[in-house]
């Protein structure tokens, strides 16, 4: 995959100047609601910061995000993985299950109908109708009750409790995955554990509820609602890096997301700094963004699965 960014960019005071004012903004919001939270406890009106902190969950991934492909601190790469860290531990995500596993999404995304394409489903002969009507089941859980975070769990738990030579034969993604790695992802899994236990014995049940518990189940339902709006009905090939689109640049979402709504820059390139996908649109064939908001682009999900029998295309109903 070309990169089209200059190493010295990255290394850059004005790279590390950005990240610095990333981390304080994502550190001060997420302060700043756990006090809200603390403030409010009691009250009708606590639920509202315990949604907007579920909200932000999805900054503090994005963040990691970063780490997950070197650029948050690329001078050290011990550096970049413990500030990813920071922010992914609450969520129970090793900064090095979440690069194993989102690297081979690079590239391998939708190379074909089988490989990386989540709302592609396969129907066999038997039982066709009953399998039209599962997948579409499948679909809407995943996208619309947070099945694709259960999805991503069930991922990160195969890494860290089988073998590594029986996860690589559950999926291509576990290539390259070694003992020393999982041992390494697993003390950081136990660590998240102790966290949540360590605020449940700190301030009781219901306080984690209200700081952890709650924000949790609205992440959840948050990160699966946008896991794949980039990919949805996409194009299928071997030119992995165009199975992607963007959405229209929204000021609100292109902040909280980081400017994730530019996926196909970031997909051309991997190396671009979060802060350069809206002025990097050079590194596409074609500039044009799509006319598309990202609510246009995540109620699209509703149209469903694509259904496929070897590698044609059916019918998307279930009657």
């Amino acid at each position: 995959m070309p990169v089209y960014v200059d190493r010295h960019v990255l290394e850059s005071r004005k790279h590390t100047r950005y990240t610095l004012w990333l981390l304080t903004e994502s550190l001060l919001i997420t302060a700043m609601l756990l006090v809200a939270i603390a403030w409010l406890r009691g009250s009708a009106w606590v639920w509202v910061p315990v949604f907007l902190l579920g909200l932000w969950i999805e900054r503090l991934y994005m963040v990691g995000h970063e780490a997950s492909h070197r650029k948050l601190w690329p001078r050290s790469l011990r550096v970049n993985d413990w500030l990813g860290q920071l922010f992914l531990l609450p969520i129970l995500v090793p900064v090095s299950v979440f690069r194993q596993i989102h690297f081979f999404h690079h590239g391998h995304n939708r190379r074909d109908m089988r490989t990386s394409a989540l709302e592609i489903y396969a129907i066999g002969a038997r039982w066709p109708r009953l399998q039209r009507c599962w997948s579409w089941v499948l679909w809407y859980v995943a996208v619309f009750a947070g099945g694709f975070f259960l999805h991503s769990l069930v991922s990160i738990l195969l890494l860290l409790l089988i073998p590594p030579s029986w996860a690589r034969r559950v999926s291509p993604a576990f290539r390259g995955w070694t003992w020393r790695k999982q041992l390494r992802a697993l003390a950081i899994f136990v660590a998240g554990i102790a966290l949540h236990v360590a605020v449940v014995l700190l301030w009781g049940g219901e306080a984690w509820l209200y700081f952890c518990g709650v924000p949790l189940l609205c992440f959840a339902w948050v990160y699966s609602l946008l896991m794949y709006v980039y990919h949805y009905r996409t194009a299928v090939g071997a030119q992995v890096r165009d199975n992607v689109r963007s959405v229209r640049r929204q000021f609100l979402f292109a902040w909280w997301l980081l400017n994730f709504n530019e996926h196909r820059v970031h997909h051309h390139d991997p190396a671009i700094p979060w802060y350069m996908l809206p002025t990097s649109r050079h590194v596409l064939r074609a500039r044009q963004e799509p006319p598309i908001s990202l609510w246009q682009a995540v109620l699209q999900q509703l149209r469903g699965p694509t259904l496929v029998a070897g590698e044609q295309q059916v019918s998307k109903k279930c009657a």
